[in-house]
């Protein structure tokens, strides 16, 4: 049997590092490129100048095209890799059963924003992805130490194990391993909600907040986490897993996170768009928080730093006083 085409659906910072980890193990990979001075670019100098340019290519093994239809038609496995709030628009430009009957691997730490959906359930109900179809690349993992070839794990999540596998190990080599789950929905909202708290833990460091502060703060934080995904899907599954716990403090604590870095400029004073303009990349915890919210207005769940941050982000609360009131309540 012929080993299946894969093919990453994005040029940003995650789909660059998937598309660097996947030219270790396979040929012709797909890559679907929005403009084609970014593939001039790889095919001539073997790295993406826009996002994460310190992480080698090799054009030999990709297959780049500006055609979205084409990459998709050509692929058996596609590994999406858009910023949540531009996956719909980019997948509108498909036909509406183009990715039925393909293996879809979300690497989206997002919400749909027009349905309120994560990513899985937007492709179940908008796009015909059957869910042994569906599968989930979550971390702990940063982009950044992927280029620079530092020692990193991924977590892919399916509820079938075979394509499971087959994704990790396409991914795994030397600086990279991978181990499998099978809680697809799980591990999408834990991977959605630390961001929200990466914001949360980045305003702190903006306001002068310390280590001592942000110890109890994650801390707290995994346990939000775990009532939330417990409500929305409850199995049995181990919060102190990697994809859970391990998760949320890389990007609570990491200077790579832009989550993280994107809460420190608001606590610093900057406001949301002076933020967003300034960092020149997507803070998915922005977009999150708002979904998650609405979401929670439904069932109810007991989330303090979400509420907290939606406040400070989207109700323009002074974060200085949401975070003295916040305090409080994590004791």
């Amino acid at each position: 049997m012929s080993t299946p085409r894969i093919a990453v659906i994005g040029a940003g910072s995650w789909g660059t590092a998937l598309v660097k980890l996947l030219c270790g193990t396979q040929q012709g990979v797909g890559w679907w490129v929005r403009r084609p001075e970014v593939i001039e670019h790889v095919r001539k100098y073997g790295h993406n100048p826009d996002y994460t340019s310190g992480a080698g290519l090799d054009p030999d093994r990709l297959a780049m095209d500006t055609d979205l239809r084409e990459v998709v038609r050509q692929a058996d496995v596609l590994v999406l890799a858009v910023p949540s709030a531009f996956l719909k628009a980019t997948l509108d430009r498909l036909p509406p059963d183009a990715l039925r009957g393909k293996s879809c691997f979300s690497a989206v730490k997002g919400i749909v924003p027009e349905t309120n959906q994560i990513v899985g359930e937007y492709l179940f109900h908008h796009r015909g992805v059957a869910k042994q179809d569906l599968g989930i690349i979550c971390g702990p993992c940063h982009a950044e130490e992927v280029a620079l070839e530092r020692l990193s794990y991924l977590t892919i999540a399916s509820q079938d194990a075979a394509k499971a596998q087959l994704m990790g190990d396409a991914l795994a080599g030397r600086f990279l391993k991978t181990t499998l789950s099978d809680d697809i929905y799980g591990t999408e909202y834990a991977a959605i909600l630390k961001n929200v708290i990466a914001v949360c833990a980045g305003i702190s460091v903006g306001l002068g907040y310390g280590d001592n502060y942000r110890a109890v703060l994650v801390s707290r934080a995994i346990q939000e986490i775990e009532r939330f995904v417990a409500a929305v899907h409850p199995i049995e599954r181990d919060i102190n897993e990697p994809a859970y716990l391990g998760d949320l403090l890389v990007t609570a604590y990491s200077t790579f996170s832009r989550n993280r870095e994107f809460g420190v400029m608001v606590g610093k004073g900057y406001s949301v768009r002076a933020a967003q303009l300034e960092m020149n990349m997507v803070a998915e915890g922005y977009y999150a928080v708002k979904c998650v919210h609405e979401i929670n207005a439904k069932l109810g769940v007991d989330m303090p730093i979400t509420e907290a941050t939606y406040r400070m982000l989207y109700e323009r609360v002074a974060p200085a006083i949401e975070m003295r009131l916040l305090s409080d309540k994590l004791a």
